[in-house]
């Protein structure tokens, strides 16, 4: 609320408090507020420290949410340093999956080719001995 002595100085055209405040950036929890929107979508292990207590804990986290409360006295938390980055096993370079196929689509029958008749008589006795060579449970 202001007092009258800013809106006295509002008046004037001079520029309040509550003005001034807002030319500041605020720091918001989790971190800066124009964050990157690639940063939003990362799953982060960070190292979390509560103010008010002395708990401290690794945790895994997507992006720069809330900061949670303490579970000890359920205090505020800061993040005291990133210590990795999560990236998902699932997500995989299309093009670089389809090179991969095509190399091994080629691979076998190259090397088959690439082999005397004699290297591949042998190749084909292990494996005939390793298949039918277990006893049955």
């Amino acid at each position: 609320m202001r007092n009258r002595s800013s809106i006295r100085l509002a008046a004037h055209g001079a520029r309040t408090p509550a003005d001034r405040a807002s030319d500041k950036p605020h720091d918001l929890p989790g971190g800066p507020p124009f964050a990157d929107p690639a940063m939003m979508e990362q799953v982060q292990v960070v190292r979390r420290r509560c103010t008010i207590c002395e708990w401290e804990a690794e945790l895994v986290e997507r992006g720069l949410g809330e900061d949670p409360l303490c579970p000890w006295c359920y205090g505020p938390t800061v993040r005291a340093e990133i210590l990795g980055v999560v990236v998902p096993d699932g997500e995989k370079n299309i093009s670089a999956a389809s090179l991969g196929r095509l190399g091994g689509l080629k691979g076998g029958p190259a090397r088959a080719q690439k082999l005397s008749a004699k290297r591949r008589r042998e190749i084909a006795s292990k494996a005939a001995r390793a298949r039918w060579g277990k006893k049955k449970r």
